[in-house]
């Protein structure tokens, strides 16, 4: 499949869903859906497979189970790169905001916790990570992530680098408004080039965060 941009309303799709988060908006639209935004999310995955590996796109449906929003659909399309959950992840994102590109650990089990810590805590490998995030943020990303308001357990307030400390996830995000390249070739290209400048960020979670270890099995 070859990518050749988002669909011409991809971003007003989103713009609707947004005023109307319905079934009956969903699958009056259905078709733009899938013309203007799953499909060429795919033809942009597979474009990339090759030097970032298989990816996934995700399903436009909310989990409400358990969540006081009940509006069924996400507003906006997701799709990721990962060899396993919290061990470094390359994902991209279109929506009515316009084109967002991620990397890191969004998600990390207690153990995958307790190795980030130790390996934040360690100089060499703390202040590798340090280094890394100050090259992305000087070059326009944002770090991210679900903290701590206060210290981790175990560790002081006074830590050189107790703000990554705190961190329980943490990314590096940056995003482009809409505009014609959206539409075009060109945002393969922004994709391609952010997800390498991520990449040593995501080598390091590999590293040092990892896959969480199976759950055993319940008795």
């Amino acid at each position: 499949m070859t990518f050749s941009g988002f669909g011409e309303y991809a971003v007003d799709f989103y713009d609707g869903l947004n005023d109307d988060n319905s079934k009956a908006y969903w699958d009056d639209h259905r078709e733009t859906y899938q013309r203007d935004v799953r499909a060429p999310m795919e033809a942009l995955l597979a474009e990339l497979e090759p030097e970032f590996g298989e990816g996934k796109v995700f399903r436009p449906y909310r989990d409400v189970r358990f969540a006081k929003d009940k509006t069924p659909y996400k507003t906006h399309c997701g799709a990721v790169v990962e060899l396993g959950r919290g061990g470094g992840a390359y994902y991209v994102e279109v929506s009515s905001d316009g084109l967002r590109v991620a990397g890191g650990s969004f998600h990390m089990e207690a153990d995958q916790l307790a190795r980030y810590r130790t390996s934040v805590d360690d100089e060499r490998r703390g202040e590798e990570l340090r280094k890394i995030l100050a090259k992305l943020t000087g070059g326009g990303w944002e770090v991210l992530g679900n903290q701590l308001k206060s210290k981790p357990r175990g560790f002081d307030l006074d830590h050189p680098r107790i703000d990554l400390l705190r961190h329980r996830t943490i990314y590096a995000a940056r995003v482009w408004e809409p505009d014609d390249a959206l539409h075009e070739r060109e945002s393969l290209d922004r994709v391609r080039r952010a997800w390498r400048q991520v990449r040593t960020f995501n080598d390091w979670c590999a590293d040092h965060v990892g896959v969480s270890a199976p759950r055993p099995p319940r008795g």
